[in-house]
């Protein structure tokens, strides 16, 4: 009987030295075999049961209960079904739309947002998601990603951007477009309110999302990924009706209030706060902007418990002056990803006791990792059950000629635990990789073939990771021509096509440079000049400003005169361009002039040793 007792005593503290995280990892599996099991409950449901079901499922469990609240306007479950038939139906009526087609949705976070979503999915379309900073090339180029689409809905603020390029959407075929306002600046363009207001609120008839199956497109995500230019990732039916799950399989319930100030047009606001809120029938904070100097005054007015975040998104709330009300807060759960472990210790320092779920994924990626265990720097943890799942594998990668390193058998390399290799997960069914829209060119390049046996194919995920001795996954970097900054993935060709088109530009060569105490890396382009030209600073910022979004414009760039630009894609232009890398902004790191895009002045300005050291030290906010 003492023996018993002993051991009854001891067991559980052995278990705990032995295995430290066996009641974490118990927890979490058991929830994703529940998600999983209710996943394929709902899958075999006729008919179809639909992420939009699920929507009107709370409608009619929770109708009075608040879904959205933006500024001064709070909405109900019932109150945006109500919003969503009204748009619905003015489409119907104005014969633009038909089961099966695809709408662009070019909008800021606003409620209508939501509500136009919604309206397409009862109608039986899918609609593309434009990056609203787009404008001009970048934006025609996103529309031609969705070839097909007849209509787009933008915003209010947004109609300058759409009249700009007017005559090339009416070439891409989108010969409706709508606007969210009462007062309209072109007789091209049509009231999407006033449409509404006339319109009933009846329900849509079921039956034109009769022939929408689970492979149907429901929203197109735009991503650069690795390899160039925007492109559309199509999440179909099955896709969004997993994606349901993120926010309850991390604790959600409908009890909980989410404060979400990433964009809607990106996988995070959408996938994971909005769909997230429809599964767990918890009320958003829908914000148009992120503001860090309001964000913890709102989170007390609205009883915010849940917050969503980049990495930039809690280091700008780190820079805030420190308050004595810092951590008088009901924020619980913060949930997202990119976020470094020096912020992430001074984040719960400063604000108190909250749970930090960082994770990793990709928009058009078919593998996803948790840090359910809250280790500091970790984006989650790998398992026995997760790898059965999900079967994936960290394999060497050759930097310096971009591609995989193979043996004599042609087969890819798995790296052991400790080293740094490229992610790579086995496409099946239970983890598809559907591609992206009109490109079967770059959804070919995601594919890779013959990595551990002869005809497998697994999804590239084009970003460097490592696994330590306890199973914990950390991300390292990216590989390919493309940086992320604010939060956005930048496409390095598109940059300098953008820069070339300077009559007095020869050559561009774009990469992303490290900035101390910045998350990701700013855009810098060395730039070879026409013979016997000047670099035009003024031209060049004006030049960037139309043709790019905020985030994709170099804020740096260097006139450079002793290397040629004009070298074949191979391990010496590798070599060059780490070379340009490695040098950054420092001026007395090269004798060729560089220059800073001054927002201030609003033109390029030479990049004394002045303007490096104050940006060094944030005095220069970037």
């Amino acid at each position: 009987m003492l023996l018993l007792s002993l051991l009854l005593i001891v067991a559980p503290l052995v278990l705990r030295v032995l295995f430290p995280h066996l009641w974490t990892d118990l927890v979490y599996h058991t929830e994703l075999l529940r998600i999983l099991l209710k996943f394929v409950s709902r899958r075999r449901r006729r008919p179809l049961f639909l992420a939009l079901d699920r929507f009107l499922e709370q409608v009619e469990t929770r109708p009075n209960k608040a879904f959205i609240v933006f500024e001064n306007k709070r909405f109900s479950f019932k109150d945006a079904d109500r919003e969503s038939n009204r748009i619905a139906n003015a489409l119907r009526v104005a014969s633009v739309l038909r089961p099966g087609d695809t709408a662009v949705l070019f909008m800021q976070n606003e409620p209508a947002f939501v509500f136009c979503w919604l309206a397409l999915a009862k109608l039986g379309c899918a609609c593309a998601l434009l990056n609203s900073s787009i404008r001009a090339r970048s934006l025609i180029a996103s529309v031609r990603c969705c070839r097909g689409a007849s209509v787009l809905i933008a915003s209010e603020e947004l109609q300058g951007a759409v009249e700009e390029v007017y005559e090339d959407l009416l070439q891409e075929g989108l010969t409706r477009i709508f606007i969210t306002a009462e007062e309209l600046r072109s007789s091209h363009m049509k009231s999407l309110i006033r449409a509404a207001q006339e319109s009933s609120d009846a329900d849509v008839p079921q039956t034109l999302r009769a022939s929408v199956s689970f492979t149907s497109p429901a929203v197109y995500i735009y991503t650069s990924g690795t390899t160039g230019l925007h492109k559309a990732a199509v999440i179909n039916q099955t896709r969004l009706l997993a994606a349901l799950a993120v926010l309850a399989s991390n604790g959600v319930t409908d009890s909980d209030v989410i404060y979400v100030t990433l964009p809607l047009y990106h996988t995070a606001g959408f996938l994971v706060g909005f769909m997230g809120s429809i599964e767990t029938g918890s009320t958003i904070i829908l914000r148009r902007k992120f503001s860090a100097s309001q964000f913890w005054d709102e989170c007390r007015a609205h009883n915010v418990t849940v917050i969503q975040y980049i990495g930039e998104v809690l280091r700008y709330l780190c820079n805030t002056p420190q308050r004595a009300s810092d951590k008088e807060h009901a924020v619980r759960l913060a949930i997202g990803n990119g976020l470094r472990s020096d912020v992430w210790r001074e984040f719960l320092k400063r604000f108190g006791h909250i749970q930090v779920r960082e994770f990793y994924a990709s928009t058009e990626g078919n593998v996803g990792f948790v840090n359910y265990a809250g280790k500091i720097g970790a984006v989650g943890r790998v398992s026995f059950l997760h790898k059965k799942l999900f079967p994936c594998a960290l394999i060497q990668y050759d930097t310096e000629h971009d591609e995989p390193v193979r043996n004599s058998r042609g087969l890819c390399v798995e790296v052991p635990k400790g080293q740094t290799g490229l992610l790579v997960s086995k496409i099946t069914e239970i983890a598809p990789f559907v591609g992206y829209a009109q490109n079967e060119q770059q959804t070919e390049k995601k594919r890779l073939r013959d990595v551990f046996k002869h005809g497998d194919v697994y999804f590239n995920s084009g970003d460097l990771l490592k696994i330590d001795h306890d199973n914990f996954i950390y991300f390292q970097d990216r590989v390919g021509d493309t940086f992320r900054w604010k939060g956005e993935n930048v496409a390095t060709t598109e940059v300098s096509d953008i820069i070339s088109m300077l009559d007095f530009v020869e050559e561009a060569n774009v990469y992303g440079v490290q900035v101390p105490g910045h998350e990701g890396r700013i855009g810098m382009a060395a730039v070879k000049l026409m013979d016997g030209v000047e670099f035009e600073c003024k031209k060049t910022f004006d030049h960037v400003c139309r043709f790019l979004p905020i985030y994709a414009r170099p804020r740096f760039i260097r006139i450079q005169v002793k290397f040629s630009l004009s070298v074949d894609i191979t391990a010496t232009f590798k070599q060059l361009k780490l070379k340009l890398v490695e040098a950054g902004f420092n001026p007395s790191m090269t004798t060729d002039s560089l220059y800073f895009l001054c927002e201030r002045e609003r033109t390029y300005v030479s990049l004394t040793p002045s303007i490096y050291q104050q940006i060094l030290s944030h005095s220069i906010k970037l």
